[in-house]
């Protein structure tokens, strides 16, 4: 048991490097699903677009960082048109997303030009970089940057738009607008996070967005459950934390001799269940608790009366 743990352990660079990896998408979810309200669903296109575009550039012998960079622009053209089809559109938010997703799948395999590209031999920006220590720094400066973002008038503007559209929308601002901006935001972190899931793995897939949504879904909520809300900056950290154990949980799940790697869409279905279902239960313990104290104390206090 003790050799099993101090094994696991010294592992665990491969799934904080992963969780990292894909803290970006998260903290894309996150601006979406908390912040704006709005169940968008091309984060399962959008992913595969960033890792497409980079590699196909990175193929071509564009420097990878520029590659990178396109990838999160093409997300968050992504995104916008996302947020035009729901608001100049008036299409249901859940229907834009998904109409979204469905088209991009034959965007991406335009760009792409086939199901899968490997990049084997291409340079990319791991290449002098360790991709543990690089995807550290990049997550933890998108991280803060968002942090600034959302403490400026106009991120306070997108804040308020998922909070009470109707309210702010009296003090003058745009919410359609905020509500583009948030979705290319959001969309163009998942982009960004294709991309360097792309040069990390040596090769874009057209598959590679499947079931991305829920991945980013586990790691707010559990992220939010271990950490709470609160501030932007504790929540934003939150979603990053969530991220990396997310990752640490599948791989100790893969530690079970009869799950299969095939299994992970239904492992990480089971993760967001629980984080769903527990915080609900001990809320409800709670309130029972509370009830029942409040029960012994009137009927404390009336048989003192009687008395």
């Amino acid at each position: 048991m003790f050799d099993f743990i101090f094994d696991f352990i010294s592992n665990l660079d491969g799934p904080i490097e992963l969780g990292l990896l894909y803290a970006l998408m998260a903290l894309g979810v996150y601006i979406t699903f908390r912040i704006l309200d709005f169940p968008d669903l091309t984060v399962d296109g959008s992913f595969t677009t960033g890792a497409a575009i980079a590699a196909v550039m990175i193929t071509h012998g564009v420097n990878p960082w520029i590659s990178t960079l396109a990838a999160f622009g093409g997300g968050m053209l992504a995104g916008v048109c996302t947020g035009l089809l729901h608001t100049k559109g008036k299409i249901n938010g859940l229907l834009s997303g998904i109409i979204m997703m469905i088209a991009l799948y034959s965007i991406n395999m335009r760009i792409l030009g086939k199901p899968l590209i490997s990049l084997s031999g291409s340079d990319d920006i791991f290449s002098t970089w360790d991709p543990l220590w690089l995807m550290l720094i990049i997550v933890v400066a998108g991280k803060l940057l968002l942090d600034v973002f959302f403490r400026t008038d106009l991120g306070l503007a997108l804040r308020a738009t998922g909070d009470n559209a109707r309210m702010i929308r009296s003090f003058g601002v745009n919410t359609d607008m905020t509500k583009i901006l948030g979705l290319s935001l959001s969309n163009g972190l998942v982009a960004l996070s294709g991309a360097v899931v792309a040069q990390q793995s040596s090769f874009a897939d057209i598959s590679s967005g499947i079931g991305m949504i829920v991945i980013g879904l586990a790691s707010v909520i559990i992220g939010e459950a271990i950490l709470g809300t609160g501030s932007i900056f504790r929540t934003t950290l939150a979603v990053v934390v969530g991220s990396v154990i997310y990752r640490i949980v599948v791989a100790l799940a893969y530690e079970i001799d009869w799950l299969e790697s095939s299994d992970l869409k239904l492992i990480t279905a089971l993760i967001v269940i629980i984080a769903l279902v527990v915080p609900t239960v001990r809320r409800s313990m709670r309130q029972r608790s509370m009830a029942r104290r409040r029960s012994e104390e009137i009927l404390s206090g009336s048989g003192n009366g009687g008395a």
